[in-house]
């Protein structure tokens, strides 16, 4: 009898080790997995890295709307000037650059000195909805479909100002949505394959 119950405890026990391994096939590593990707992935306000100091024409709302926007959220300083286009003309510009606020959470980009982005949060999972089959084999490979809301903007970032310049902003902090992913098998669990990204960064994506 003594002997049954050591069986059952070591069985029981090596079913809860395998559902906590990081390779195991579950949900719970599926959500860890795509939620680690975005946590080093987040949104952020343009395409591309930008640099400042920056300088737009003073009558061109298209250029200065959305740094505008970021003078009144409290990262950019602005102050106006005078430029010369022809030897005899001039015409009126905005000088926009980081404040001491925008500096702390400006992410600058390590390849391009002077450049960098405002990021904004990224997706969270909410629940896995399902997974296709794979063979259990060291780098195995599923597509996982999911649902999503956004975490982590700062105050910023959900500010109105903010959102009417940046629609992407306002569209992504109101998303719930469905998304799927790949996941590959590693010998450091699933992790997520990287995106192929045609705009914004993480809230623009081909899927």
């Amino acid at each position: 009898m003594n002997a049954k119950i050591w069986m059952a405890a070591g069985l029981a026990a090596a079913l809860m080790v395998s559902g906590c391994r990081k390779t195991a096939d579950n949900t719970s590593n599926y959500k860890s997995a795509i939620d680690a990707y975005y946590a080093v992935h987040p949104s952020c306000l343009w395409p591309q890295p930008v640099k400042f100091p920056a300088q737009a024409d003073t009558s061109d709302s298209s250029q200065t709307t959305q740094y505008d926007a970021l003078f009144d959220a409290g990262l950019l300083t602005r102050t106006t000037g005078e430029k010369k286009v022809m030897i005899i003309a001039t015409r009126q510009v905005t000088n926009y650059d980081l404040s001491d606020n925008g500096r702390g959470v400006w992410t600058s980009d390590a390849t391009e000195p002077g450049y960098g982005n405002f990021c904004y949060g990224h997706r969270a999972v909410q629940s896995i909805q399902n997974a296709a089959p794979n063979s259990g084999q060291p780098g195995a490979a599923t597509q996982v479909t999911y649902t999503y809301s956004f975490s982590g903007a700062p105050g910023w970032a959900q500010a109105a100002e903010t959102q009417n310049a940046f629609s992407q902003v306002r569209a992504d902090l109101t998303a719930q949505g469905n998304a799927t992913a790949t996941l590959v098998d590693t010998a450091n669990g699933w992790q997520m394959q990287p995106l192929h990204k045609v705009s914004n960064p993480d809230s623009s994506i081909v899927q």
